[in-house]
């Protein structure tokens, strides 16, 4: 372990919360908290969230604070369980699922919501708020830089939502959307000094300097974005910084000038998290400190916004819809009638039909990446289904499954040939114990194996 930056403790100890022994002693240790976050959609039928020996662990214990959220005892390799590419869960660290928490005080999540998740790539955060507001809602997934949409496109494919849309736009292109959205997360980049324990590389980038660009990048962000949230919205800030800079001064900072106000949270005692009051205004922070929980360096705080806009609907667009021959082969797969499709160039996509006014709007202000699950397209003599669909939570279950072994799957997930006997011809879910992985076509002669190229198992 490197040693801890001398100037970040001194800053700590004037803390009255902050214990410098416990806390040198658990960066010294070499512990490591592993913890992942079911998915509820794929979990169905399965209580206790325990009946998966095949995937190489067991969950040991809950995250107290986050519905799904487990510990392990060891890291497993979840690189070969075919279920993590399933998207059965997803590897979180623990005090970020805190989110949870933060999202049943700040809203009512049984009602239609408009969410923006503003730093969403590598997908946590945009996962757990898609397994816990409704099917009506609408999360849109942004990340601004271009070279981490993929794995935040992968991610959110696995998860297998029809509500979701994911953007890649700087957070000031927000503007041209005053008051829409109900609920803002942003999760900013941050020093990463909640890190230390586990990326020794983190506490060598770590400086006083980096904490302040830091902290004007986040109010930045937070500035750009502000306009995008209606009156009485609610924004949820996070970091995985220690420094009060990058934390409680910007709970200043957003109640000061931009005149929000903290909403407090709940906390079970027996948690250890830490409630602090930012040292201007007051407001309500949490803070989390390995030596005190079962998780790495988080704060978060929630906002509510007094005064703002309300969206005014300025445009009506057309969608672009399939054809009735593709339709037809749509409904095979995806019955459900809440599900309408559009186009996006060759390739149709799937929403529920209350979201699709608002991805025809979001279009013509943000750069999409993905709006619900795309589907498939039609080719020269046949439906062409895309993998998205094989990973939704909306596949016709009447579909027969080519159901692998765990030897199978594992070929399958490193686009490697095997054998299978089937009589039944054409495309086909493939699964491992009733978890789907992707899609093969079945010929006469072989099985054609259609797992994506780029997310391929290569050890």
């Amino acid at each position: 372990m490197h040693t801890l930056p001398e100037k970040l403790i001194q800053k700590l100890k004037t803390l009255d919360h902050f214990d410098e022994r416990s806390f040198r002693e658990v960066h010294a240790s070499g512990e490591q908290v592993i913890s992942i976050r079911f998915n509820p959609e794929k979990m169905q039928g399965n209580p206790g969230n325990r009946p998966f020996p095949e995937a190489g662990f067991q969950p040991a214990y809950p995250v107290p604070w986050c519905s799904g959220g487990y510990y392990l005892s060891e890291r497993p390799s979840f690189t070969l369980d075919p279920f993590f590419h399933a998207g059965l869960y997803y590897v979180q660290e623990a005090s970020g699922m805190f989110l949870e928490q933060a999202l049943r005080q700040a809203a009512d999540l049984s009602k239609p919501l408009k969410v923006l998740d503003l730093c969403a790539a590598p997908g946590g955060k945009s996962t757990l708020i898609q397994s816990l507001i409704s099917k009506d809602s609408l999360l849109v997934s942004n990340e601004v830089i271009r070279t981490r949409v993929p794995v935040l496109h992968q991610q959110m494919d696995k998860w297998g939502s029809f509500n979701g849309i994911i953007s890649n736009n700087d957070p000031k292109d927000f503007i041209r959307l005053p008051g829409f959205f109900d609920l803002l997360v942003v999760d900013a980049p941050c020093s990463g000094s909640g890190l230390f324990r586990r990326d020794p590389e983190a506490v060598r980038e770590w400086s006083e300097d980096a904490v302040k660009l830091c902290r004007q990048r986040q109010q930045r962000i937070l500035a750009d974005a502000w306009d995008c949230l209606k009156e009485n919205g609610t924004l949820i800030y996070s970091t995985c910084s220690y420094s009060p800079e990058e934390n409680e001064e910007i709970v200043d900072y957003l109640s000061g000038q931009l005149g929000a106000e903290t909403v407090r949270i709940p906390l079970d005692g027996s948690w250890n998290i830490v409630e602090t009051a930012s040292e201007k205004t007051k407001g309500y922070g949490y803070r989390f400190y390995p030596d005190k929980l079962q998780g790495e360096g988080f704060f978060l705080a929630v906002l509510r916004k007094n005064e703002g806009k309300i969206w005014v609907q300025r445009t009506k667009e057309r969608r672009e819809s399939p054809g009735k021959k593709e339709e037809s082969h749509l409904r095979k797969f995806l019955p459900d009638e809440n599900l309408q499709f559009h186009r996006i160039q060759e390739w149709t996509h799937a929403m529920p039909v209350n979201l699709l006014p608002d991805l025809l709007l979001l279009k013509n202000y943000l750069y999409l990446k993905k709006a619900g699950v795309m589907a498939g397209k039609m080719g020269s003599d046949e439906w062409i289904p895309d993998h998205e669909l094989a990973l939704s939570t909306g596949l016709n279950p009447q579909i027969p499954e080519l159901e692998l072994s765990r030897s199978d799957a594992l070929k399958y997930l490193r686009r490697e040939a095997f054998t299978a006997d089937v009589q039944m011809k054409g495309w086909r879910p493939v699964s491992f114990r009733q978890q789907k992985l992707g899609w093969v076509k079945i010929l006469s002669n072989r099985i054609n194996n259609y797992f994506p190229k780029s997310w391929r198992i290569l050890k």
